[in-house]
């Protein structure tokens, strides 16, 4: 319990200034701490060819897809944009799956740099799931 206290202090410290509100930001803390990790859904897998990347995708086992969250200052339409890059392990490239929603881009931001791996937990025609695992 005294380690789980620990890990919610200290991202909770860390979220407090992104979230803007200290109160918030700790309540999001412990639900992240409490549930392992953050799952989130990739956001705007609708758009272009991302169908048909979810498609070749789902042929993979989700632990042959590698993840990485790269964020987007310059993103015309939400500077806190963070994109969710795809590719197959032993593959070269990455593909721009979605995005992170946009409820969840500051405690993305603060995980993604305390944690070594990103995992897609679940893809399929309709969409994929994203985890940072605590």
């Amino acid at each position: 319990m005294e380690n789980m206290k620990s890990k919610v202090m200290v991202l909770g410290n860390k979220l407090a200034p992104k979230v803007g509100n200290r109160r918030d930001a700790f309540v999001q803390a412990w639900i992240i701490v409490k549930a392992g990790g953050l799952t989130l859904p990739v956001r705007g897998v609708l758009q272009g060819s991302r169908q048909e990347a979810l498609r070749r995708l789902a042929r993979y086992n989700p632990s042959e897809v590698r993840a990485v969250l790269v964020p987007e200052p310059s993103n015309p339409v939400d500077p806190a944009a963070v994109a969710v890059m795809v590719g197959v392990q032993g593959g070269c490239g990455l593909y721009r799956l979605g995005y992170v929603p946009a409820a969840n881009t500051a405690a993305v931001s603060v995980l993604a740099r305390q944690l070594p791996a990103l995992n897609v937990v679940g893809f399929d025609t309709l969409g994929a799931r994203i985890t940072l695992g605590m």
